[in-house]
């Protein structure tokens, strides 16, 4: 019920929308094959040191992936907001394109890592101009988001929401995070102490979640005026406390206020070592990445990686919009995230005892069912049944909510399980030589695994679905259908009103789920068997 990304982003993520599949851009850095290289070294360093020293590196550090998340967030909640306002699930696989950037970001990451003005710094040549654009993009985008989302309450009558020129801002958005992402991850290796540098990736975790809440759950509570109305005023009134229009004003001057500070008063200092920068160039870069996909064994890799998610398609991506749709408040859909924290804080703690050992996959083949029977069975019935508890009022009981966090709760179980598996499993067959591009290449993939069956998901749902227009005059016809817009109006205006005869959603839940066991008929004896791969069969090729 998403992702990245967390993200597991995020990807994304920690929302109860259902729309994102964790994001493995968080763990796909430089910052992992430093901390195998080096582990002999930060043990001997870390006698009697501490943090001295990095106290305000780690603050900076998570402060930037604090702004990297709030992009990230907005993203997600936008689906919430498009979908109050009647878009079409055909739109919303449009905009679920601003994903994308941080499942692709290892197309231009060599170009991060190699190209810059020595005199500005390494990461700060790449940093603090993408930081500029992300801040004059978000004033942009505030000046401009009343007219983007026609302002008003929505209705079958509301204006056309421009959702491609929104997909297209916020895509750009991304695109500017992750190349962020790429700067700040590599910043972080000569940012902090050899002793310290493991803490860069808790930065990335804690810093990367704490803005996509802001982004995403803080927003949607302000922004709902029934929030407002009930735990922050006195007296009621129609809107929330912040626009999205002042709230991206807010951080776009947050951004460039913290940009400029950073390019007047925080320096680079050299690596830790000859190893620490990439020595290859550019063109040596995605020459190496040519050999790895040569590999037969990677080949075998990828093709796993892009399919086994396609089972969960369905769930993730549509059913959150499904109860949106039926009537839950956005917001609340928001803040039935917080009680998860806890738990996506400690499960994987827990998963990694039993994933870190030679056959990590095991586990993720074994949580492939369980997710599939919740998302799809579980889910499913829960869309089904929320109109049945809908009070006359538009109001649901306590123990729906209760029984939603539950049912999520239960989900990040399985969901954990095969995302620390497949985080264990990278890391073991990810060659050290490369390790940053082997990682970046194999979450990479991982992303893109959860990203394309959630776009054709959401493409499918108006597809397979079937209205028709119930009352009404019948001089437009005596079955008149209301498949798409143009129909729909012509319904309205007979006095009619559209009815779904068959929900798309369901066929999707169905057709996943025969898809989900098949592929585990077809495929887990040979994910299984990509253990049993000896060392060499990952190493890239030297000649």
């Amino acid at each position: 019920m998403s992702s990245r990304k967390r993200h597991p982003s995020p990807n994304n993520a920690n929302n109860i929308n259902f729309t994102n599949d964790i994001n493995y851009a968080r763990g796909g850095t430089e910052q992992n094959s430093l901390q195998a290289d080096s582990r002999e070294d930060m043990d001997i360093e870390m006698e009697g040191e501490g943090l001295k020293g990095d106290y305000r590196n780690i603050a900076l550090l998570l402060l930037l992936y604090v702004l990297q998340g709030i992009p990230l967030g907005l993203a997600g909640s936008i689906p919430l907001v498009l979908q109050s306002r009647k878009v079409s699930y055909s739109m919303q696989a449009v905009f679920s394109f601003v994903y994308w950037p941080f499942s692709v970001k290892l197309i231009w990451a060599p170009i991060v890592d190699s190209l810059f003005v020595p005199r500005f710094g390494r990461r700060k040549t790449w940093l603090v101009p993408t930081q500029y654009l992300i801040g004059f993009f978000m004033l942009f985008l505030s000046s401009h988001v009343p007219t983007i989302l026609g302002d008003i309450e929505p209705s079958e009558n509301s204006p056309r929401v421009d959702v491609y020129f929104l997909t297209a801002v916020f895509f750009m958005l991304n695109f500017l995070a992750a190349t962020q992402d790429i700067a700040v991850d590599g910043w972080a290796l000569t940012m902090l102490s050899r002793r310290n540098v493991g803490y860069a990736s808790t930065c990335n975790s804690v810093g990367q979640t704490a803005g996509y809440f802001l982004g995403n759950v803080v927003f949607l509570a302000l922004e709902s005026a029934d929030f407002c109305n009930k735990y922050l005023r006195s007296e009621p009134k129609p809107h929330g406390v912040v626009t999205l229009s002042d709230f991206l004003y807010f951080w776009a001057c947050v951004f460039l206020v913290t940009t400029t500070l950073v390019a007047l008063f925080k320096r680079e200092k050299p690596g830790h070592s000859s190893e620490d920068e990439l020595s290859c160039g550019v063109f040596g870069t995605y020459q190496q990445l040519y050999k790895l996909l040569k590999l037969p064994s990677l080949k075998s890799y990828i093709a796993f990686a892009l399919t086994y998610k396609i089972g969960f398609a369905a769930a993730d991506a549509v059913s959150g919009l499904k109860l949106i749709e039926e009537g839950v408040p956005r917001e609340k859909m928001a803040l039935l995230a917080v009680p998860m924290v806890p738990l996506q804080v400690i499960l994987p703690w827990i998963i990694s005892k039993y994933s870190s050992g030679p056959r990590p996959l095991d586990l993720l083949v074994s949580a492939i069912p369980v997710r599939l029977l919740i998302g799809g069975i579980v889910f499913s019935s829960i869309v089904w049944w929320t109109p049945y508890v809908k009070s006359t009022t538009g109001d649901f009981p306590t123990y729906y909510y209760a029984v939603l966090i539950i049912a999520y709760g239960v989900y990040q179980i399985p969901l954990y399980c095969i995302f620390v598996s497949a985080m264990a499993f990278n890391a073991r067959i990810s060659d050290p030589r490369i390790g940053g591009t082997y990682m970046t290449l194999l979450n990479t993939v991982q992303n893109l695994g959860g990203n394309w069956p959630v776009t054709v998901a959401l493409w499918l749902v108006d597809f397979l679905t079937w209205k028709s227009c119930i009352g009404g005059s019948h001089d437009k016809g005596p079955e008149l259908d209301c498949d798409n817009k143009a129909e729909a109006k012509v319904c309205s205006e007979a006095g009619g009103h559209c009815e779904t005869d068959v929900d798309g959603y369901y066929i999707e839940i169905v057709a996943c789920l025969i898809i989900g066991f098949t592929w585990l008929l077809w495929r887990s004896k040979k994910v299984r068997q990509l253990q049993d791969l000896k060392e060499d069969a990952w190493k890239c090729p030297n000649e």
